[in-house]
């Protein structure tokens, strides 16, 4: 089976090449799941369930979320009620949300879904190794395809992440710096491992915002909204081929999709609307 990992979607802008490209990619690819993070998909922190049915309806089938998962209060009934979107298993038991999730494929295979929070450079979270540990321990056994977003800052901390899960999930994919890294690859134990997958928005940017205002609140020490940018707008994702049998990854690959690319896939259309 082949999944589809979509890297953190930044504002309208990354909203749209997704619901303009997703639709043309799984035909002509044959993508059998699609898990996407969204933490930052309302105008650039957040996430709200206008923005949840527009990405289902673009065909994606389960979300990942992070830090910003709390930023709109509006978001706290779906997180209560939507069997698809997860928050970080490692935020305490409390919190709104699943911490996993268990979605079925277009092939028909069940694959377990959940996301982690990173300590080092983060917010004050629970261990990620345990909460992910309880998870995979909670988890149906019958499940055997299961993904993991690392949503951490710290390089060093995703592939201690990757090789300590390796053996144990389909794939280990990170998110959070918005900047994909060049070192996917399939582990020694069959777990697809990648530390960033990098960010579907604006790359006209500084991680997906305004460069002018970023550049400016940094120069100066004044504030300065960090808008979202708006050119140069890409898809970073990452596909994973995965034996169902076995529940381990065969394969993976850095997916990139341009404006000119995904005009080709939409056939020439694409609208998005809601928060920028």
């Amino acid at each position: 089976m082949l999944l589809l990992f979509i890297g953190d979607v930044v504002g309208k802008p990354g909203r749209r090449i997704v619901q303009q490209a997703l639709p043309g990619l799984i035909a002509e690819r044959g993508i059998d799941l699609v898990v996407c993070n969204a933490e930052n998909a309302a105008a650039g922190s957040g996430y709200t369930p206008k923005i949840h049915a527009e990405l289902m309806g673009a065909g994606v089938d389960a979300i990942t979320l992070g830090d910003h998962v709390y930023k709109r209060r509006e978001v706290l009934p779906l997180l209560e009620s939507a069997d698809n979107v997860v928050r970080p298993c490692n935020m305490p038991l409390e919190a709104t949300g699943r911490r996993w999730a268990v979605v079925e494929s277009r092939s028909g295979e069940r694959v377990l879904v959940c996301c982690a929070l990173g300590q080092l450079f983060m917010k004050n979270c629970d261990s990620p190794w345990r909460a992910i540990d309880s998870v995979l321990a909670e988890a149906p056994s019958d499940v055997r395809v299961r993904f993991v977003d690392f949503h951490a800052e710290a390089t060093g901390e995703m592939q201690i992440a990757g090789r300590y899960y390796d053996g144990r999930v389909a794939a280990l994919l990170g998110t959070h710096t918005h900047v994909p890294t060049a070192d996917e690859c399939v582990l020694p134990g069959g777990t697809a491992f990648q530390c960033d997958v990098g960010m579907t928005g604006p790359h006209d940017s500084i991680l997906g915002r305004r460069i002018d205002r970023v550049l400016a609140a940094t120069l100066t020490g004044m504030h300065h909204p960090f808008d979202v940018a708006e050119a140069d707008v890409r898809i970073n994702a990452t596909l994973v081929t995965i034996d169902p049998a076995s529940g381990l990854a065969t394969a993976i690959e850095r997916v990139v999709v341009d404006e000119q690319e995904a005009q080709r896939l939409a056939g020439g259309g694409g609208e998005s609307s809601g928060p920028g």
